[in-house]
């Protein structure tokens, strides 16, 4: 009789929830399961799963050391996440448990960190800050997608239990963005900053210089920004940065933990500031603003002495707004530069930039001079560029210059996907997100030394982008996976493991209101079709 009473208690139960169900129009929600600790992009370095998940509930608090820095990050994890949940989520150096970010030393690095999760709470340990925020970066993708959004969700949080060990493969994980062909504004760098951060990218390279415009200001040579930034690809407005919004732009990275590295190229590319300057041409003679798409065809006078001293002050104040170690100087496609020429400005720039204390950035071109000590040259040839080019950048490399590696078929992020794609170049050809992902940076260029690869870096031009949407359309879904080459081990590279972790992105790209191109090489499933 018990047994049959407990059974019309089971039944009426049951025909409760299927009432509920039929006047909601909702099934009932299935028993929620955590993201597993493996399926995040960088793949990490060691993941040992096992224990109980850890939930976050509206008594967690976000548990940090003294440091300032760690301070920092906690107050970031919890920014991100009270609208979503609508917890409290208080940041305090007091009591245990809930979520806690500690530093400490140990086998880390600069980047790397330690995450425990378990039933009484989620530890992250790093040895630098920089460390603690790329963990929470991995506890951002390890919640739910909703996590996310700016208003509550319903939940529940979990956490998988177990221990994730993370150090990246590359110190230099860069993203270039293409300001000059059209303009950003802060607030859409701030955007893509913002996105490069949650993949552990560490490098912003901005492209301030080129042809189309100008876009730092330089109190020396006002026209250069005034004028010179007064237009874009197609004839726009254009625009440029005043030193207060670029200082806000180094700021905002940095708070992200990337470093700015700002870009004048030279001595090609240069049509926005010859026409703003007459005297920086060979005839005296300033061209016309330019608004199209060509290349090669502008040239900084390499054999007069007011170049060098229009170079010594751009490279002066700009330095002196650029907190971090590095200072891009072009190089590239100056073909109405003579070879003599070229190699002579080079042999005068380099220096300038060691002057003011910075270490020299360059396109691959700069391995045709004589690199400085130290200089870093970023290769963005083909997989068909001539044996010769290439064996010239593998010398330099042998002799000491380090190679950031950016091979325009495979990680220039403006090439269209297919014929189809409505945006971008195809000059380099299609770039489907497979080819994107499945190189090895290590060996890509056979006879470069172990340790000559500095990392990886995503260019992102722009003659063909014109806002935010654009770009992200573009980036997504190739940017994870130039920053999984960049942090993660050459062991750990899988396209077929790989494509279904990238598909399982989409929810949260929806939920970030991130636009992003549905290959048919991923299984997207419900979130991509």
């Amino acid at each position: 009789m018990r047994q049959h009473r407990r059974t019309l208690r089971l039944l009426g139960s049951l025909l409760l929830v299927a009432m509920a169900a039929s006047v909601t129009g909702a099934a009932p929600a299935p028993a929620a399961s955590p993201t597993p600790l493996d399926r995040v992009i960088p793949a990490p370095a060691s993941v040992a799963p096992g224990g109980s998940p850890y939930r976050i509930t509206r008594g967690t608090h976000i548990r940090v050391d003294g440091s300032r820095e760690t301070r920092s990050v906690g107050e970031y994890l919890a920014k991100i996440l009270r609208p979503s949940t609508g917890y409290r989520l208080p940041v305090t150096a007091q009591g245990a448990g809930g979520i806690r970010l500690r530093l400490a030393e140990g086998p880390f690095g600069a980047e790397g960190y330690r995450l425990d999760s378990g039933r009484a709470g989620v530890t992250i340990t790093a040895a630098r800050a920089a460390g603690l925020f790329h963990g929470v970066q991995t506890l951002r993708q390890l919640l739910p997608a909703a996590a996310e959004k700016d208003s509550v969700q319903p939940g529940p949080w979990l956490v998988a239990g177990g221990t994730i060990k993370d150090t990246p493969r590359y110190g230099w994980r860069g993203a270039m963005l293409d300001v000059s062909r059209h303009f950003f504004t802060v607030e859409q760098v701030k955007r893509y900053i913002d996105q490069l951060a949650l993949y552990k990218i560490n490098k912003l390279h901005l492209h301030l210089s080129d042809d189309q415009g100008w876009r730092i200001a330089i109190d020396s040579w006002p026209r250069l920004a005034t004028y010179g930034g007064s237009t874009e690809v197609g004839g726009g407005p254009g625009g440029f940065y005043t030193k207060a919004d670029y200082r806000e732009i180094v700021r905002y990275a940095t708070s992200r933990h990337l470093e700015v590295v700002p870009e004048i190229d030279m001595p090609g590319h240069t049509n926005a500031a010859l026409a703003s300057y007459a005297e920086l041409n060979c005839d005296g003679v300033a061209p016309p603003l330019y608004t199209g798409t060509e290349v090669g065809f502008s040239s900084l006078c390499a054999g007069k002495e007011i170049t060098y001293d229009f170079v010594d002050d751009v490279i002066r104040e700009l330095a002196a707004l650029t907190p971090g170690r590095y200072l891009h100087i072009g190089g590239d496609e100056a073909h109405s530069t003579s070879h003599e020429d070229y190699v002579t400005f080079m042999d005068r720039v380099q220096p300038i930039v060691a002057k003011y204390g910075k270490t020299v950035v360059g396109w691959h071109q700069l391995t045709g001079a004589t690199p400085a000590k130290g200089a870093l040259a970023q290769y963005w040839g083909l997989d068909g560029t001539s044996a010769e080019e290439k064996a010239r950048v593998v010398k330099a490399a042998q002799g000491g210059t380090g190679l950031i590696l950016s091979p325009a078929d495979r990680v220039y992020l403006d090439m269209k996907y297919t014929k189809e794609t409505p945006l971008g170049l195809s000059w380099a050809g299609y770039v489907e997100v497979k080819r994107s992902y499945d190189w090895d940076p290590g060996a890509y260029l056979p006879g470069v030394p172990d340790g000559a690869v500095r990392g990886v870096e995503a260019p992102m031009w722009s003659e063909t982008l014109e806002n935010s949407e654009h770009v992200e359309f573009m980036a997504f879904p190739r940017l994870p996976g130039v920053a999984e080459l960049g942090w993660s081990s050459a062991a750990s590279h899988d396209w077929e493991r790989y494509k279904g972790r990238l598909a399982a992105q989409a929810e949260r790209w929806d939920a970030l209101g991130i636009d992003y191109y549905r290959s048919p090489q991923v299984p997207w499933g419900g979130s991509g079709k």
